[in-house]
């Protein structure tokens, strides 16, 4: 398995990552001294109990979609001319005669090499033919790494002291700032555990939704199952720092440290050149559209002739990236759900029964797999569409490649509305008018490998899912021999 993307012109779109300074909490080495310091607890208390204003998340997106747009120019002055040739075979440069083509790559946009002010790619200066060795995919640190964000499986009260006794040894033995979410913090456990409470007045906390921490992480450490690797992917609407997962869940197929070695592993984390596996995640647009919804409904009413193309124009009122699948079902309905799916603009088919699953490489493994998909590599640039139950024998799974565009609305004659979810979360309903448009986000989640790619990502289906577990089959004895063999 390979990743279709070149790392020396990765390198030349890498956004930069740098963090403002910040002031010091406590006596540092002279090595981190030179760094960037981290928050003092009254920052961190001011920042958890101040939110920023909304202008703030205003301009964060503002500076999300530039890095796109860099991304998307620079990938433009990269690529070879790709026009058409004319009618008389020679190729023309001109505007009027070259066809409108997207500015993004056969197999995706180019990942951010930057992962959080601080971790970025080792550079690899062999590729043959854009395709990079997966084995080469190596973290690195531009400067030490200072504020790590502890993520808790919550409502796990097994989990209580692994996770104090990863904070107080980020905290005193390697002095770190620890971030932590407020719910965490204010468990009555960790209260009422005095012992800890000079560990826990120093840690930083925050609350989902009101504070943004996504300049100042640097390492993202999980303690559960999946779920918190998913959570923690939903915190970073842009760059994703690093991601370390500690199996401590139900399941753990995205989990593949075990704790009871966690100080060797996060040394050798933080001293660098660790592998890692970049997980594609789903560029999700919700576009609400008012005026089509108006005029569809006029043509169900036989105020108006049918017409079936969709409007350009509309609301966008939700945008988010998505790690595992986006999932489109009838909901509540005891009806077919009939959506409509588009590939690029043009429609590929009508979805007809209980929904369809877009996801990702790495979401294959989850309800797609569940829903009869085959199972990717998350290295393998792609987006998977799988129908839910189809009320048609021949729809089978498919795969197309990384960076196109898809687009589910519901269809004109459809009986019912259809609801969709994100990664199991913030489901809502999908009326006439309405789109949910969909394609390859440049920011991938950098998971760390315990091994490799490849060996974490078998060992996972053998542990997790059983893959192709089955009761040997015994060998023949010496003495005896097939009967076919011994017939003239």
């Amino acid at each position: 398995m390979v990743s279709l993307y070149s790392m020396d012109e990765m390198e030349g779109v890498s956004p930069s990552s740098t963090a403002a300074p910040i002031p010091e909490r406590r006596a540092r080495s002279p090595e981190q001294q030179t760094e960037s310091s981290p928050p003092s607890k009254q920052h961190c208390e001011h920042q958890a109990r101040s939110p920023r204003r909304p202008q703030e998340g205003k301009r964060s997106q503002r500076r999300q979609d530039d890095h796109e747009q860099m991304l998307e120019e620079s990938e433009r002055q990269r690529l070879p001319d790709q026009h058409l040739p004319d009618q008389s075979g020679l190729v023309s440069d001109t505007a009027e005669n070259s066809p409108k083509r997207r500015a993004h790559f056969l197999h995706g946009p180019y990942p951010a090499t930057h992962f959080g002010p601080k971790a970025c790619i080792l550079p690899n200066p062999t590729s043959v033919m854009h395709i990079q060795d997966p084995a080469s995919q190596r973290l690195t640190w531009n400067k030490p790494p200072a504020n790590v964000l502890v993520i808790r499986k919550i409502r796990d009260e097994s989990l209580v002291e692994p996770f104090k006794e990863l904070c107080r040894f980020l905290v005193e033995e390697k002095g770190m700032m620890v971030y932590v979410e407020r719910r965490v913090v204010d468990d009555a456990t960790l209260s009422q555990d005095e012992t800890f409470g000079s560990i826990r007045d120093q840690l930083c906390t925050f609350r989902e939704g009101y504070d943004d921490i996504s300049d100042c992480i640097d390492l993202i450490i999980c303690l559960g199952g999946d779920g918190t690797l998913l959570y923690a992917s939903s915190l970073f609407q842009g760059s994703v720092p690093p991601v370390m997962a500690f199996h401590l869940g139900s399941l753990g197929f995205l989990t593949p440290f075990k704790f009871e070695s966690y100080k060797t592993e996060v040394a050798k984390v933080f001293e660098g050149n660790a592998a890692i596996t970049l997980r594609s995640r789903l560029k999700v647009k919700v576009v609400k559209d008012l005026l089509q919804r108006a005029h569809q409904q006029q043509e169900h009413n036989g105020l108006l002739p049918p017409s079936h193309s969709t409007s350009e124009a509309g609301k966008v009122t939700l945008q988010l990236q998505v790690l595992n699948e986006v999932v489109v079902d009838r909901g509540p309905s005891s009806y077919l759900s009939n959506v409509d799916l588009y590939l690029d603009g043009r429609l590929i088919t009508s979805v007809q029964g209980d929904g369809v699953i877009v996801s990702t490489p790495t979401g294959s493994t989850a309800y797609a797999a569940a829903a009869g998909a085959s199972m990717i590599h998350p290295n393998v640039p792609a987006i998977m569409v799988t129908p839910i139950c189809p009320h048609s024998l021949s729809f089978r799974p498919i795969v197309v490649p990384a960076g196109v565009e898809l687009m589910i609305t519901l269809s004109p004659d459809a009986r019912n509305t259809a609801w969709v979810s994100f990664d199991g979360r913030k489901r809502q309903e999908i009326q006439h008018g309405d789109c949910i448009k969909i394609t390859t986000s440049c920011y991938p989640v950098p998971s760390i490998c315990c091994h490799d790619l490849v060996y974490d990502w078998f060992e996972s289906l053998a542990q997790c899912l059983h893959w192709n577990v089955r009761k040997r089959q015994a060998r023949l004895a010496d003495d005896l021999s097939d009967d076919s063999d011994t017939e003239n």
